[in-house]
């Protein structure tokens, strides 16, 4: 399957890549003993950074054969992703659906279309507000260029967090390393 492109045919937002520092909000939040399941691995910066935090976790991705709304693993705990720009409201009904915890990597603007209202009522959020744009591996630009255009925030579900807000303050070089990355 080809990635999608945008209507200029150049590739479009669902081939950005998470860098590994994305993932220091959720580490309080997701259990050492859990098999976490990343879904959308892309490259496989943010399942090798989870997996350098000292958790279990399986990465799957459409381009390998494994389209999340068909296929999952046979065991894990929980998910968690940046799903691909152009279907997130799709993503996160699934999400819901298959009742595991999860952590989606989101626009910031996103909770405010009606889609996600309607499934956040009906079944809770917690979102993880990031001090900082995330600096996304951006097509056909890498690392070098400006990155994200739009602030994105952690959009969880069963982590238990405790409040349906948390704001996460980076450190002044956020697009450190994980340890051992």
């Amino acid at each position: 399957m080809k990635p999608k492109a945008n209507r200029t045919g150049k590739p479009s937002l669902d081939q950005c890549q998470t860098p590994a520092y994305a993932i220091r909000p959720l580490l309080p939040y997701l259990r050492k003993e859990w098999l976490v399941w990343e879904p959308a691995c892309g490259k496989g910066y943010m399942m090798g950074a989870l997996y350098e935090a000292g958790l279990h976790v399986i990465g799957s991705d459409i381009l390998g054969g494994h389209d999340f709304f068909y296929w999952q693993p046979d065991v894990y705990d929980c998910i968690v992703t940046n799903p691909p720009y152009s279907i997130k409201p799709k993503w996160l009904g699934r999400c819901y659906d298959l009742g595991k915890p999860f952590a989606l990597l989101m626009p910031v603007e996103f909770i405010g279309t009606k889609g996600a209202q309607t499934l956040f009522r009906q079944h809770g959020i917690e979102v993880i507000w990031l001090s900082e744009r995330i600096n996304f591996e951006m097509p056909e630009k890498g690392f070098d260029g400006a990155g994200a255009q739009f602030p994105v925030a952690w959009y969880c579900w069963g982590l238990n967090i405790g409040q349906q807000m948390t704001f996460y303050e980076f450190e002044p070089s956020a697009q450190m390393r994980i340890p051992g990355l």
